[in-house]
């Protein structure tokens, strides 16, 4: 198995958007591990009278009832069962060990006597398993394995047996443990390109019946009036330049690659000169959306302006597909010496939290691409804050210095 796989999944569940398949032999682990205390308490009722100090043994598994019954929650899941609890109850196994070589008598441990924890050593080992895999669980009975042959009788034939079995069950589960892990993870990979996948399929349909259907009219009557108007050098280049983004938005739909364009022959004051983002925020006020913005042009760089209209036009287009027809919303600018913040907030119903990283991982990249996109590229930021019932509130902030640089590297 790849390491990469193992190490982004060890110690851990995977996040598939349902239950693991981990959690399920966690709970078998914590249930074995009550089973094995109450064997372990038979088995000593039932022999304590033969050993030279029995209280000890008495004392020995108290403490081991009162920790088993402690950690039952932190076994029956993988985020409460840490380390640091495995680590105690390892050091808890090898001291029942050890202890039942110091308090059995020496003719019953020649004779194959059972420690004192009995098979619930293995639960440590099957623990380790579950949380790291097969190398942690070889650890853990090697561990095991050592302290019975040192103190409980020495390398005999029951010893090498027992350990060797504890050996073999703790790297078993450990390697299925970490191939269920990379299974998993390969199916919640597949799950999310399978959103994707039928996100842009609905989002293809809605292209084809709008936008490329109007880039292939511009394309068709550009040719027709650029052949039979005088002015057709300028209907022949718009007829170009909308073939050339039908074709790459067909691309772009298809998963293939987009074709190389030309580029637009823009005036050099269109790209040069500072533009106004209050004229381009305009664009966006109705009855419903009300802007609010200083009596004075807000300058910036023109790449920075419209990229940061485009943005401002993403977050108003998420209120009125997702907020409610009644829902109103207000844009605000604010300039100042150093940035631009704008800030975009509706009376809408809002969302919960977590609710933009689901449609992300399902392939609905609007807020991520159009608007944060947007703004990682400008050296911006873009902040969403909501609540449920309590409406939308969008951020963006465009630092002047960076735009500047940015729109000169353009």
């Amino acid at each position: 198995m790849a390491e990469g796989a193992r190490a982004g999944t060890v110690g851990g569940t995977v996040a598939a958007g349902g239950m693991s398949v981990e959690l399920p032999l966690w709970k078998a682990i914590s249930y074995f591990r009550v089973l094995a205390l109450c064997y372990a308490l038979l088995r000593y009722v039932n022999s304590y009278l033969h050993f030279l100090h029995p209280v000890a043994g008495w004392i020995f598994l108290g403490a081991l009832i009162l920790w088993t019954l402690a950690s039952t929650r932190a076994f029956a899941n993988p985020q409460r069962c840490t380390w640091l609890v495995l680590g105690f109850d390892l050091t808890l196994a090898v001291t029942g060990i050890v202890l039942s070589g110091m308090t059995d008598a020496p003719a019953r441990i020649s004779h194959g006597a059972p420690t004192l924890p009995t098979i619930w050593a293995a639960g440590t080992v099957l623990g380790c398993a579950a949380k790291g895999g097969w190398r942690p669980a070889a650890a853990a009975g090697s561990v095991i394995g050592v302290a019975n042959i040192l103190g409980h009788g020495g390398p005999t034939g029951d010893n090498i047996h027992n350990i060797v079995l504890l050996l073999v069950a703790g790297i078993a589960i450990g390697y299925v443990v970490e191939l269920a892990r990379a299974s998993e993870a390969t199916l919640t990979r597949a799950l999310q390109v399978e959103a994707a996948t039928r996100e842009r399929e609905r989002l293809s349909r809605d292209i084809h019946d709008g936008v490329l259907q109007v880039l292939a009219l511009v394309q068709r009557r550009g040719a027709e009036l650029g052949e039979g108007t005088g002015g057709g050098a300028d209907f022949a280049e718009l007829g170009r330049l909308a073939g050339e983004q039908e074709r790459a938005l067909r691309a772009l739909m298809t998963g293939g690659p987009i074709p190389a364009q030309r580029a637009v022959d823009l005036p050099e004051a269109a790209a040069d000169e500072p533009g106004d983002l209050t004229v381009l925020l305009r664009r966006y006020a109705d009855e419903r959306i009300t802007l609010s913005a200083p009596g004075t042009p807000v300058l910036l760089p023109g790449p920075a302006a419209g990229e940061l209209a485009a943005a401002v036009g993403a977050a108003v287009d998420n209120v009125r597909k997702h907020a409610g027809e009644r829902a109103r919303a207000w844009i605000l600018v604010e300039d100042e010496p150093e940035a631009v913040t704008v800030s975009i907030r509706d009376d809408g119903p809002g969302f919960a939290p977590g609710r933009l990283g689901e449609a992300e991982r399902a392939g609905r990249l609007g807020v991520s691409q159009s608007i944060r996109g947007r703004l990682l590229d400008l050296g911006g930021t873009a902040e969403l804050y909501s609540a449920p019932g309590e409406g939308v509130e969008v951020e963006l902030r465009v630092p002047r210095k960076g735009s500047d640089d940015r729109s000169a590297d353009d």
